[in-house]
């Protein structure tokens, strides 16, 4: 079973400004991952967050497409069986994470 992907507006904005490439293996890791997003330990792809000195992203799950320098960070939502697409975009300094904090708080997630 898929699970329903919903992006935040500000993923989908991240996801209109990579190159054409970057684009098609974002959505390829997208579409599997909707097939299981569930954690690792659960059996899933995604890897858990946590809190780290800078972000608070418990209970949030990322995957590194690691030939690409990109990650995917987003957030499961059970009762709906949907995952919601937080955050695109390069690992730079941790960026991408800080990028997510600062989207929950903003959207209270």
């Amino acid at each position: 079973m898929n699970w329903k992907v919903v992006f935040l507006p500000e993923a989908e904005k991240d996801l209109t400004h990579l190159d054409g490439s970057q684009r098609v293996l974002i959505q390829k890791a997208i579409k599997k991952i909707s097939r299981n997003p569930l954690p690792d330990i659960e059996g899933g792809y995604g890897k858990p967050l946590g809190n780290h000195s800078r972000t608070n992203l418990s209970g949030f799950l990322k995957v590194k497409l690691k030939n690409a320098g990109l990650r995917i960070v987003y957030k499961l939502i059970r009762t709906d069986t949907e995952m919601l697409i937080v955050v695109i975009g390069a690992r730079a300094d941790d960026e991408v994470y800080k990028q997510a904090q600062s989207r929950a708080d903003k959207h209270s997630l």
